[in-house]
């Protein structure tokens, strides 16, 4: 336990953080202990220090609010602060009303690492819910698992992993590649470029994209990686262009997308004629993109603001009453708003905070969430969603032009695919 002076230095310091767009979400550092849950890890002797003796309980938030990847991640903290706030508004948790104790994860995954330690070992959060990028992911898992916490990461990822310690309530690839693939195949693509950011996401997903293709008898015309971050494509998009693809499949993630799209727009090229499916490109990113660059391409994901459900319609008034009528909803914004509900649902069956109770309780937790009811996999901490082809128009929605009709069970693992036996 740390003394209550650096509780409230800390306290001040958080409280004085200015986010951009209007971000304003406050962290409350409580000092004091009570009693603690006494949760200890799996091959570890990791202890929780959450304090459940209080009227309020501490839950991390942590994103990236500066760096390449804060044109998507700022409004992923948002939403997860309007589903705390609703939930505070009627009653809390168990009794007890939540605080955020943010944290900016700067774009980096080390940063992502050692904020994650933080809120666990001194900040004695009951769950964090953040990441964004795998390299953010995969740098904090150690931590979420050697100190025994709990992170719901709320981003469609490369698959290929499971964790105790880690809900994953974003996409994974089944629910997101596979079905973008299998539309692209029906639509008659016979060629894809492969285009995405220089990290583990990407390349992952791209060696997947790859034993698709050759399974189905689609040809890679190319595959080119740029540094996340990066902003010059003019050498990849001269590739894409001579490559005569018939279509591009986009793992490019922040503010890169920018730089692409604008770049490929220059090139001359067209949705119509080179089509470009992208799975990190979401409402958000669509003006700071320029909605004139992407007008026309298809993005995979599971949510759009434009769903039709009464729970989407109340998430959106919501969101727009509380952050500004011209902000857009998003996929991820939505996985981060249903992953603070699923904790309270899990911990509420459970009634308990300990992490083991949670683990023990979480499968078959569900939540009616905006893009439609989710439900947890106990055995791989991921969940039932369905998968949404979808259009960017000129307004910068996206609209749903394929549906999977019905929620996908997860599987990470690919072990349903006979084409990706042997992928690691």
């Amino acid at each position: 336990m740390h003394d209550s002076s650096r509780r409230d230095r800390a306290s001040r310091l958080m409280k004085a953080i200015t986010i951009p767009t209007a971000l304003a979400l406050s962290a409350v550092m409580v000092a004091g202990c009570g009693s603690r849950d006494s949760d200890t890890a799996s091959g570890s002797n990791a202890k929780s220090c959450v304090d459940t003796s209080k009227d309020t309980i501490k839950i991390g938030s942590l994103h990236s609010l500066t760096g390449t990847m804060a044109i998507s991640e700022v409004t992923v903290a948002n939403a997860t602060k309007l589903a705390v706030d609703q939930i505070n508004a009627a009653g809390g948790v168990m009794g007890k009303k939540l605080e955020i104790v943010l944290e900016d994860g700067a774009s980096d995954p080390k940063t992502f690492a050692e904020k994650a330690e933080k809120l666990i070992s001194s900040d004695c959060v009951a769950a964090v819910f953040g990441g964004w990028t795998s390299a953010s992911r995969k740098a904090m898992k150690p931590k979420f698992e050697s100190l025994n916490s709990l992170l719901y990461y709320p981003v469609q990822y490369e698959g290929l992993e499971d964790s105790k310690n880690i809900f994953y309530t974003g996409a994974t690839t089944n629910q997101q590649i596979i079905p973008a693939l299998d539309y692209l195949k029906q639509k008659g693509i016979t060629s894809l470029y492969l285009v995405g950011s220089d990290y583990v996401f990407p390349q992952t997903a791209n060696r997947e994209i790859k034993a698709y293709a050759k399974a189905n008898g689609i040809e890679i015309k190319g595959e080119d990686y740029a540094p996340l971050g990066s902003t010059d494509f003019s050498t990849i998009v001269n590739k894409v262009r001579n490559s005569k693809a018939g279509a591009v499949f986009n793992t490019l993630n922040g503010d890169s997308n920018v730089a692409f799209f604008r770049e490929y727009a220059n090139a001359g090229l067209k949705a119509a004629d080179m089509p470009v499916v992208s799975v990190s490109i979401a409402e958000e990113e669509v003006g700071g993109v320029g909605v004139q660059n992407v007008a026309g391409q298809l993005t995979a994901w599971n949510y759009y603001q434009t769903v039709d459900t009464p729970q989407n319609k109340a998430f959106v008034t919501a969101y727009k009453a509380a952050y500004g009528a011209a902000k857009p909803t998003s996929d991820p914004m939505e996985a981060a708003y249903t992953s603070v509900y699923l904790w309270k649902n899990t911990v509420e069956k459970a009634k308990s905070f300990a992490v083991a109770d949670i683990q023990k309780a979480a499968d078959g937790v569900s939540y009616d969430a905006p893009e439609g009811t989710v439900t947890i996999d106990g055995s791989n901490h991921h969940i039932t969603k369905t998968a949404r082809i979808g259009e960017i128009h000129p307004d910068g929605l996206i609209y749903t032009v394929w549906d999977s009709g019905k929620p996908i069970q997860p599987d990470p693992y690919l072990k349903n695919y006979d084409w990706a036996k042997g992928l690691k």
